[in-house]
């Protein structure tokens, strides 16, 4: 075969390849399924439930295929989750980490492979991974919720502190919060600060080993709601519900109904449906080309006690 017409022929091939590629990419584009990721850290917790679910409702409601994948708040299970998202194309994630620190590498690893992640609730350790982080004010919150507690405890007594998880900055950012005022307070004893986890069962175990040395405690500062309601229950076994006094975060509908039942002394509502909303909004945003966004965004929270509980729903505004 004569070399031109040959090189004619491998010319028109490679032309014909290129093109079928850049159709079959063209079509990707334009109707293949959009896909948003939600990524929770557990949903062994009604809260964390209603924080996927509302984000994936509002990424539904813009358009996106949606599908919600839970961590257990385990880092490796998040990094799976992660390695899998990437290879699926996804693009974007909405995103409630497990780990301050232990999750940057899964943002930017998305953010690697062409995927903005935007974090709700709680906040990884970067300001240049995530497009943004939409979190509570957890410090001012429990500002005020320890000014409560050091008036509801007359300023004298002992008490428990129920620490999250200790990788997460909302743990700490609560008990800074707290601790900033009720130290001023020197006839406040804290007997114990010990973690649980953010979880109930793990609350209600650590409670029960704490009392067997610590027996006559006044109160239970707690990190979320799902730790109080464990803190309850371990004092319900030991027949100290209705003299000892407890405090939780969140505004979950359990809690708020145990203050209703004057159960639990108070709680810091946040707005799960808010920030998993927002989150949304602002990745269809992001990807329809915005890059004018926050990167850090507080969201306040309000004090819920058993007098002004009847100004407020489980779970917070969605506005």
């Amino acid at each position: 075969m004569d070399k031109q017409i040959f090189s004619a022929i491998v010319r028109t091939i490679v032309l014909i390849i290129i093109g079928a590629m850049l159709f079959g990419c063209g079509r990707k584009d334009n109707n293949g399924p959009k896909k948003m990721a939600v990524v929770i850290s557990t949903l062994n917790n009604p809260w964390f439930v209603v924080l996927g679910e509302s984000a994936a409702e509002r990424a539904r409601e813009l358009g996106y295929e949606t599908t919600i994948f839970d961590s257990q708040n385990n880092t490796a299970k998040e990094a799976e989750h992660f390695e899998n998202l990437i290879a699926a194309g996804y693009s974007a994630i909405l995103f409630n980490p497990t780990d301050a620190e232990g999750s940057v590498s899964n943002v930017n690893r998305a953010k690697q492979a062409g995927i903005p992640t935007f974090c709700m609730d709680r906040e990884v350790n970067s300001l240049e991974g995530p497009v943004t982080q939409i979190i509570s004010d957890s410090f001012s919150g429990c500002v005020d919720l320890g000014q409560y507690f050091v008036r509801q405890m007359n300023k004298k007594g002992k008490y428990v502190e129920l620490l999250g998880l200790v990788g997460d900055n909302n743990t700490w950012n609560r008990s800074k919060g707290f601790h900033s005022v009720v130290d001023y307070f020197p006839d406040l004893k804290m007997v114990a600060q010990q973690s649980a986890d953010f979880d109930r069962s793990k609350a209600m175990e650590v409670l029960e080993s704490v009392l067997q040395s610590n027996p006559d405690i006044d109160a239970v500062f707690c990190g979320n709601d799902a730790m109080a309601m464990g803190a309850y229950q371990a004092l319900v076994s030991v027949g100290k519900a209705d003299s000892v006094m407890v405090f939780g975060f969140d505004g979950s509908q359990d809690v708020m109904d145990a203050i209703r039942d004057k159960k639990i002394m108070a709680t810091a509502m946040q707005s799960p449906k808010f920030m998993a909303q927002t989150a949304a909004e602002l990745a269809d945003k992001y990807l329809q080309g915005e890059r004018n966004i926050q990167r850090k965004m507080p969201i306040a929270v309000e004090i819920v006690t058993q007098d002004n509980i009847s100004e407020f729903d489980a779970y917070g505004s969605e506005e």
